[in-house]
């Protein structure tokens, strides 16, 4: 089992506050002060034309990693395609489960259900950076994926490859706990994936995305299961045609 790397966005919450708000400002800063503006409203509109090109590449069933609000999770769910969002921040859980998806509170790095079996895995909106070693994040999801699954990846609009800590605070300077992030830019995404095979590169609405395909012969995936969860953190309930959690 891989160690999970310290968990953003648990103690005071901003991130919580801004999803119930719909809106910023809210913001990723560093040690030294820089601040990363995140894009709330975005994040909690539905899903745009950006997204739903991104997700028309999706295979097979998705897993949706650090799925926010759930804007798509819910996308797809309305186009009646298997998926299943993650995150580890109750709030956004919650408020995907709201929007009709299935999102179970839960790092990447946990165990998960269906892994070795996903078709596609996505890491938008910047999770490329989820716990600063995007070489550890990488080997994670191949494991996640069904051998030749697919990883759909945003990587940053300019050309960086940088670690840090860092915090979410807000316009009135609440501070959420430290944790590790990485930010990279396409040439650092591809520099990390090595052992995949890139299939597609593109770039739409001042994003920048990366399709790779998964070369990983599996050897721990679960056998079908025909069960479901939708989950918030406390509750886990059955229903028919998705994967089931791990209790």
């Amino acid at each position: 089992m891989t160690t999970s790397p310290a968990v953003p966005w648990t103690g005071p919450d901003p991130y919580a506050a801004a999803l119930r708000a719909g809106h910023g400002p809210l913001f990723l800063r560093r040690t030294d002060g820089w601040l990363l503006p995140l894009e709330v409203e975005r994040w909690c509109a539905g899903a745009d034309p950006v997204d739903r090109e991104v997700l028309d590449r999706c295979e097979g069933a998705v897993l949706d990693v650090g799925c926010g609000p759930g804007r798509l999770v819910a996308e797809l769910a309305a186009r009646g395609r298997t998926v299943l969002g993650i995150d580890v921040s109750a709030a956004a859980v919650d408020h995907t489960v709201r929007l009709g998806g299935q999102a179970l509170c839960r790092s990447v790095f946990e165990p998960l259900p269906g892994q070795g079996r996903w078709g596609t895995v996505l890491l938008m909106d910047g999770n490329v950076g989820i716990g600063g070693d995007p070489g550890a994040l990488l080997d994670r999801v191949g494991q996640l994926l069904a051998p030749g699954g697919l990883l759909i990846a945003e990587a940053a609009a300019v050309d960086v490859d940088e670690r840090a800590d860092v915090h979410l605070t807000d316009a009135h300077d609440a501070v959420g706990a430290p944790f590790l992030w990485a930010r990279l830019g396409t040439p650092a995404l591809l520099r990390y994936a090595r052992g995949w095979e890139r299939v597609g590169q593109w770039a739409a609405g001042g994003r920048c995305f990366v399709a790779l395909r998964s070369r990983r012969a599996s050897s721990s995936a679960e056998p079908p299961k025909r069960t479901a969860v939708i989950s918030s953190q406390r509750a886990r309930k059955p229903s028919a045609d998705r994967p089931v959690a791990d209790r």
